[in-house]
């Protein structure tokens, strides 16, 4: 990790009157964090979704295995002391034992199989099936402590997959809870929307007893004000702050971000259906221009929708060139073989999302239309933009572009390429038999393999079929109050496990 260093700074006096909240005692290892996004949900199967996860992944709700991102260990048990995979490519997990859940009930294999049934029940849309898709599962249940998983086809990644399962308790209720029921070292003890979330460190937790005894959430949508918080003393962490606010050596930290902005196109409407369209696209925006000035200078212009440290990344495929006299002959050229190209687009962008995101979705849309193309432009919250984002697709509507954040620290592109490419998976905007095929060689191939056919299909989706307009690989800032121990990791923006959290002496 390497500390920012930046220009600005803002009067103590007034960070006070932004924040609008009054100081209040509390014990020395409790603390608050502010987030910039209020959670719409709580719910267990939802965590893989940032604004979630970072609330309640590892801290409410585990997992069987984790990614170590801290060190070199890769996949570590959880919930799970170790596992092995059969002949047959079946895989078998032995659970921990001594574990109960907050409400007391004790924690056995059969909540497992639980727990992965209710993610791939119809009756919830949980945002974790997506890891999954294309397979088959046979779960068994062998024995209190132990689990069988038989997936067809066979993959080889199983346990890393399986860090992105949050357990539940046997018998929660498939449609989505409220309060969430967990393994994990803490409780939730309080959620007021609109105001904060409360966690509480459990006295019966089964692993080593954190430092943090409670965590109080809070939501500020201005990166600005964040970082006033923690300055001021109101606030212990600001996980995700701008650039231009990390102005102090001793608490900012910029981080490797594994998120990466992005447009993702309807490839099922007119006029996005037209690669030329969505080459146009592509050449009418100025990258180049946002590194430095509303985009973090170390941030990396993204040829993939995952970041460089990913198996499979493709050196030789190149970022897009500002063209913007190439992008208005492509459209000429599609509107005279009667593509409607005059049709009105809407981009659809999700409020306080990253920092900036106003200002650098504002810029897009003016680069589009200065090539030609009709663009609209719309800020919605998370809830609303999950409509837009995920399948079913709504009928009837026009051509929609939506602007994300896509989030994959575990190192391989399965995390990513079916739910995001496959003709099935839920956030696809195409149906193409090469990315298909791609994708499930790849995902039950192993080693030099598997990296050569990720490599393929990264350069397909890029250059022939032009699935997005891929911007910016992120770099994240912190802001971090001098009396915590604590460096941001990948994963930070995502999951933020309070038990990683401790207190300078």
């Amino acid at each position: 990790m390497k500390t920012s260093h930046l220009f600005g700074a803002i009067l103590g006096s007034v960070l006070v009157l932004s924040t609008g909240i009054a100081p209040v005692k509390a014990a020395s290892t409790d603390i608050k964090i502010v987030l910039p996004e209020e959670a719409d949900l709580l719910e267990p199967c939802m965590a893989t979704r940032s604004n979630i996860g970072r609330v309640i992944m590892e801290n409410v709700s585990e997992t069987l295995t984790e990614l170590d991102v801290r060190g070199k260990q890769g996949v570590m048990p959880r919930l799970a002391e170790k596992w092995e995979q059969t002949g047959d490519g079946a895989w078998r997990f032995h659970l921990r034992q001594g574990v109960k859940f907050s409400d007391g009930k004790t924690f056995g294999a059969k909540d497992v199989k639980y727990s992965f049934d209710r993610i791939f029940s119809d009756k919830n849309i949980c945002e974790s099936r997506r890891y999954f898709g294309g397979m088959k599962f046979d779960v068994k249940v062998v024995d209190d402590n132990t689990i069988d998983f038989k997936v067809d086809p066979v993959q080889p990644i199983l346990p890393l997959l399986l860090s992105l399962v949050t357990i539940v308790p046997d018998g929660t209720p498939l449609a989505f809870v409220r309060e969430p029921i967990g393994t994990g070292p803490y409780k939730l003890s309080n959620w007021t929307p609109g105001q904060q979330i409360v966690l509480d460190a459990r006295d019966d937790y089964w692993g080593k007893k954190p430092a943090v005894t409670k965590a109080t959430y809070l939501f500020r949508a201005d990166p600005a004000v964040r970082a006033a918080m923690v300055q001021a003393g109101e606030a212990g962490l600001a996980p995700s702050i701008s650039q231009v606010d990390a102005t102090n050596d001793k608490t900012d930290f910029s981080y490797l971000d594994s998120e990466t902005v992005y447009l993702r196109l309807d490839g099922n409407i007119a006029p996005l259906n037209d690669v030329r369209v969505r080459k146009a696209l592509n050449l009418a925006i100025d990258r180049q221009a946002f590194i430095g000035t509303l985009v973090p200078q170390d941030a990396v212009l993204a040829t993939a929708l995952v970041p460089p440290t990913t198996l499979g990344w493709n050196p030789d495929v190149k970022v897009f060139p500002y063209d913007p006299d190439q992008a208005k002959k492509l459209l000429e050229e599609a509107k005279a073989a009667g593509v409607p190209v005059d049709t009105p687009i809407t981009i659809i962008a999700r409020t306080a999302n990253f920092p900036n995101v106003t200002e650098i979705m504002e810029a897009v849309q003016a680069q589009l239309q200065d090539v030609g193309f009709k663009v609209e432009l719309r800020f919605v919250e998370v809830a609303e933009h999950e409509v837009y984002y995920s399948k079913p697709f709504k009928e009837g509507r026009g051509p929609q572009i939506v602007a994300a954040m896509h989030d994959n620290s575990k190192g391989d592109p399965s995390f990513t390429m079916f739910f995001k490419y496959d003709t099935n998976g839920t956030q696809s905007g195409f149906s193409d038999k090469t990315v298909d095929d791609l994708i499930a060689r790849a995902s039950a191939a192993t080693g030099d393999e598997r990296a050569k056919l990720w490599s393929q299909l990264i350069a397909y989706v890029h250059d022939d079929l032009v699935a997005d307009v891929l911007l910016f690989h992120m770099v994240g800032y912190s802001r971090v109050s001098e009396r915590l121990d604590f460096k941001p990791t990948i994963a930070t923006n995502s999951m933020l496990q309070l038990s990683e959290i401790g207190f300078k002496k």
